[in-house]
């Protein structure tokens, strides 16, 4: 057999059989990082809100939430687009949240519990699931 085909056919194959990275892209209307401040000025912890805007209420509705563990999972300035990404490993999955704008805030309560009140957690509708994302796939 012809060397070259053989390789061709190996390199083929190995692409067929290796999985696909699968990323988790969703929209936000509003990404939010909130540094969290204890009553000595100590910083608690970063986090990532993410937001929808609701027309019914006309204010931002908190859609879901992540803690920061690493400076890479803020968002990014996305020149194409004009908005902001942000892009990490979030559990099991890759995990991308496009958004036209973002904020900062540094505050001594957590937004995230003081959003409850507007919309409580049952209410959100959050980021989807990996068994959202299977499902999604398989249609």
């Amino acid at each position: 057999m012809n060397p070259l085909i053989l390789t061709l056919g190996i390199a083929l194959s190995s692409v067929a059989i290796s999985p696909r990275e699968d990323v988790a892209t969703e929209r936000v209307d509003l990404v939010e990082v909130n540094h969290f401040y204890d009553d000595q000025g100590r910083l608690v912890f970063d986090q990532l809100l993410f937001y929808d805007w609701s027309h019914d209420d006309a204010r931002y509705q908190l859609r879901a939430w992540r803690m920061v563990k690493n400076s890479s999972q803020l968002p990014q300035r996305n020149w194409q687009t004009g908005g902001y990404t942000a892009v990490w490993q979030d559990g099991d999955i890759l995990r991308k949240i496009d958004s036209p704008a973002t904020r900062e805030s540094w505050t001594q309560y957590d937004p995230e519990l003081t959003e409850r009140e507007f919309l409580p957690k049952e209410r959100r509708k959050e980021l989807r699931s990996p068994s959202t994302l299977v499902k999604a796939r398989t249609r």
